[in-house]
């Protein structure tokens, strides 16, 4: 069996060593496993959202939270509502701004920009939403250690987009610089603050560089050493984190950040496909999120051909460093939990259990369970709909060197994903005899009761494409090529 490799698209199809179509797929060690549309989880907000969170309360609730340009919602999972919890006159987001959310004990805590300071809302007390009293607005929101940290603020009728400014310690509520450990920080010579990632330490990415801030204690408070300085972060939407390690997306290409330094993880793989397709007019709707579940990196963006909202995802799985790419319309990628359900919230759902999408013993109903979605149609959305059709195209391979070869068939090698439904799978053969020659593919032809697709085609060069539905694990292929004479 030739075992599909490694997505490749900036490698020539000639001698690639992986495959230079994944599509609809997500990788895994064995090969490339299906993936599913994005499905309805909420009723709709009044505009595409631009932020989704979830957070768990110390009375064991579980409470998700969403913002669009105007509102910040709760989802209601008795109703499957978003419920406007925004305060008094609601908000006014710039056509750039986006929600960003953090939990600081009971509290969350939303920014979104540069016209409204934080908003609170307090879990189990909180009706809705208020402004945190002497807080800055900011663009960027985290908890470093004790710390509520934002980055790109403004206050006094200023705005300072190289500046970090945090709270007092163990105290969201203590803005008072120079009180409780309260202060702030100008990032001078590295460009705007374009995000903040909080943790043990801080990280903060800016447009020529990456800070570490680090907690030393009064007088100081924090230590900001400059230990990435080669590159920056100019897309902020691009920001996501496991633990410590940041994934971002530099001038250049894709990066990962383990606290000292950087390591190009798309170079000669996928950063010239994507720069080539990416909107950069668009890069306010770039998304970005962590599926830690599955070990995935996906990151959502509009493309140059497009209306400027975002069609496609670019999937990086981080533990066996492989990319896939996903055709799927969407607003925004975030992770979240469940809330819980009782029996009568799913009657609101659905009068008929049988008829629950997804179906009733699917974790998406128990609360708490991590769910990876986003939004799309003004509403919460998760990967539970339909699998998508993907599609895997080979490297383009010359049977044997100086010759020209008849390929006859192939055989796919892909598991059954569910009892009830057996996969669909076809595949086109395309062959010319210099490299090159205009390529065309051959009609599609679907596998037979023998596992066998036939093919018919004849050149030097061959280079196969599947189509392929309802599957668990595509891990490869064999082909029948028969060797010809020199001519």
């Amino acid at each position: 069996m030739n075992k599909f490799g490694e997505w490749l698209p900036d490698q020539p199809s000639y001698n690639n060593p992986g495959v230079t179509l994944a599509t609809n797929v997500v990788p895994v060690a064995a090969g490339y496993k299906s993936f599913k549309a994005m499905s309805d989880y909420s009723g709709a907000a009044d505009a595409y959202l631009r932020g989704i969170y979830a957070a768990k309360g110390s009375d064991a609730t579980n409470n998700l939270f969403a913002g669009d340009e105007t509102k910040l919602y709760l989802y209601n999972s008795a109703t499957t509502a978003l419920d406007n919890k925004s305060k008094a006159g609601n908000y006014t987001l710039g056509s750039t701004d986006r929600w960003r959310f953090v939990q600081f004990g009971d509290r969350v805590i939303a920014a979104h920009g540069t016209s409204d300071i934080l908003q609170s809302y307090e879990i189990g007390t909180s009706s809705l939403f208020a402004d945190l009293t002497g807080s800055p607005a900011a663009r960027y929101l985290a908890v470093v250690r004790d710390f509520v940290v934002t980055g790109y603020v403004t206050y006094g009728a200023t705005t300072y987009p190289r500046r970090i400014r945090w709270s007092g310690i163990d105290d969201a509520t203590a803005w008072t610089v120079g009180t409780s450990q309260a202060d702030v920080q100008d990032i001078s010579d590295l460009g705007n603050v374009t995000g903040v990632v909080g943790g043990e330490y801080g990280t903060v990415l800016c447009e020529r560089g990456i800070v570490r801030m680090s907690y030393v204690g009064s007088p100081l408070i924090f230590q900001f050493d400059k230990v990435e300085t080669s590159r920056g972060c100019p897309y902020p939407g691009s920001v996501c984190n496991v633990g410590p390690f940041v994934f971002y997306l530099a001038g250049d290409g894709f990066y990962l950040f383990d606290g000292n330094s950087s390591k190009a993880i798309g170079s000669e793989k996928v950063d010239r496909t994507f720069f080539d397709e990416f909107d950069r007019d668009k890069a306010h709707r770039l998304s970005a999120a962590v599926d830690p579940a599955n070990k995935l990196v996906v990151w959502g963006y509009p493309v140059k051909s497009g209306s400027g909202t975002p069609t496609k995802l670019l999937v990086y799985n981080y533990q066996i460093d492989r990319w896939s790419s996903i055709d799927q319309t969407h607003d925004l990628v975030a992770p979240f939990f469940s809330p819980s359900y009782t029996l009568e919230g799913l009657d609101n759902v659905n009068s008929s259990l049988d008829a629950l999408t997804p179906s009733l013993d699917d974790v998406v109903w128990v609360g708490g369970e991590y769910l990876f979605g986003g939004g799309r149609n003004n509403k919460i959305q998760i990967y539970s709909g339909s699998n998508l059709t993907a599609t895997i195209e080979t490297g383009e391979f010359e049977f044997t060197p100086g010759r020209a070869s008849l390929l006859t068939q192939v055989q796919p090698y892909l598991d059954r994903q569910a009892a009830a439904t057996a996969p669909t799978v076809t595949a086109q053969v395309a062959s010319r005899a210099r490299p090159f020659d205009a390529q065309t593919y051959s009609s599609a032809a679907a596998v037979n009761s023998e596992n066998f697709i036939p093919l018919r085609s004849s050149g030097r060069f061959h280079q196969v494409k599947f189509s392929v539905s309802d599957f668990d694990t595509f891990q490869g292929y064999d082909a029948v090529v028969q060797q010809r004479g020199l001519r």
